[in-house]
């Protein structure tokens, strides 16, 4: 990937990466230091939130942790008492006619986690750093269990996991990010209307404590404004009705959509940011500038070249998304509306 389109690092330093997944690479110290721009890196399963956590600590003014359960690894999480490993695992697959799969699959399977544990970690996780968020979490209908997570390649089957048990799952989640109030990174991948549903009954269960913090991008969320069979994000109506939903895109995500320019251009100008959604933390800058000019080139926004104090009403595209990134950071604004 190109890096001469580059600004200079004193219009780096203002941009910030909304998504990323640096923990799922080895993250080399030299890289960290060189990194100009700022990154929330996600976690997804047991086995991150601590390294999300020790990267918060080690580059503090660089990195903004993000604490969660992504949906893909919701069924290494119990909602009840099981008498067994396979106990859990064969209520949640019911396996029938793919029984051979289902023992081949086992033995790779961990030890479930209550889902008081995990709300526990990550109340401990989120507490500890004022501005981590919740994330990356959400709802999957599309993602298949591999026979084993860890072997290369990697094996899919065909059992998925119930949307009953991803929304339990979520739901507690956000329960919790709403009690400590902390803005959340929401993954939504062809569950247009179960997404719609839980924004729906957030915002009706917590009313205003609901509208003090803020939702960020459901990645492939398809809103009621987009045409059937494309993938969307937040449409223009999502976002008017749902004042507290902000929308990011990425390059690695939406660049392969058709119609993530038009997502752009409907989008609020005011809740809008920019994501890499990238696992090499080297690649995050260069991924992200590319959604700072499409954005810039989309919406008809100045690109600065240098950083200078101007007018809000001279600002540029960077100045624009820091600003967005500020309001999102600090809520509250939706619901004192």
């Amino acid at each position: 990937m190109s890096l001469e389109h580059l600004p200079s690092l004193e219009v780096l330093r203002h941009v910030v990466d909304v998504h990323c997944h640096p923990t799922d690479s080895p993250v080399s110290p030299d890289v960290m230091d060189q990194l100009p721009i700022t990154i929330c890196a996600m976690s997804s399963q047991p086995s991150d939130q601590s390294r999300v956590r020790d990267l918060a600590l080690a580059y503090p003014d660089k990195v903004v942790p993000c604490f969660g359960y992504h949906p893909w690894f919701s069924h290494l999480i119990s909602l009840k008492p099981s008498s067994s490993k396979e106990e859990h695992y064969r209520e949640l697959f019911r396996p029938g006619n793919l029984e051979d799969i289902f023992r081949r699959m086992l033995p790779n399977l961990p030890e479930p986690i209550p889902l008081e544990d995990i709300l526990h970690d990550l109340h401990r996780n989120l507490e500890e750093f004022p501005t981590a968020m919740l994330g990356e979490v959400g709802l999957d209908r599309a993602a298949r269990i591999p026979i084993n997570h860890s072997a290369s390649p990697v094996e899919l089957t065909s059992f998925t996991i119930p949307l009953e048990h991803q929304l339990t799952v979520l739901e507690a989640q956000v329960g919790l990010a709403v009690e400590l109030g902390r803005n959340i990174s929401l993954h939504s991948v062809k569950s247009p209307q179960a997404t719609s549903e839980l924004l729906e009954k957030m915002q009706k269960k917590y009313e205003s404590c609901w509208l003090r913090i803020n939702p960020r991008d459901l990645e492939n969320y398809r809103g009621k404004s987009c045409t059937e069979g494309r993938h969307g994000v937040v449409s223009y109506d999502e976002q008017k009705h749902h004042r507290n939903v902000f929308m990011s895109l990425s390059t690695a995500i939406n660049g392969r959509s058709l119609n993530h320019r038009e997502l752009i251009a409907v989008c609020s100008p005011d809740r809008i940011l920019v994501e890499s959604d990238y696992h090499a933390v080297e690649e995050c800058t260069q991924r992200t500038w590319d959604m700072v000019r499409t954005v810039a080139e989309i919406k008809g926004w100045s690109v600065e070249a240098i950083w200078t104090n101007v007018k809000e009403e001279e600002w540029g595209v960077v100045r624009r998304l820091e600003n967005n990134w500020y309001q999102f950071r600090v809520g509250n604004r939706a619901a004192l509306r």
